[in-house]
């Protein structure tokens, strides 16, 4: 399996990319952290790293630790807006279940 993006999550990366001016893609990964215990990263990479995956998905890079891909493969990053609010969503088929304020998520 693998991560990968829907057309708005694409679009909105691929201008974040454009904006920066450079990196490899995004890496998409968990930290140990909050109510649940895991919680989503998102950051630009440069460099890969020796345990780093990568996967294309609609022409952007996403890198993945081999750490948490262990934990998020087959998740689907999307972009929405609700109402005021707006940001990546992830769609995690391994995810059992999330704190109450959905900063974290256990598996």
């Amino acid at each position: 399996m693998a991560v990968t993006l829907t057309d708005a999550a694409a679009n909105r990366v691929q201008s974040f990319l454009a904006n920066r001016g450079k990196g490899l893609g995004l890496r998409v990964g968990i930290k140990t952290t909050g109510c649940s215990g895991l919680a989503y990263v998102l950051e630009f990479v440069d460099e890969l790293n020796d345990d780093d995956e990568t996967f294309v998905a609609k022409g952007v890079t996403l890198i993945v630790d081999a750490k948490s891909l262990v934990y998020i493969d087959g998740t689907q990053l999307d972009y929405t807006k609700e109402g005021l609010n707006e940001g990546f969503k992830f769609t995690n088929p391994n995810q059992a279940d999330e704190c109450g304020c959905g900063e974290s998520f256990t598996v």
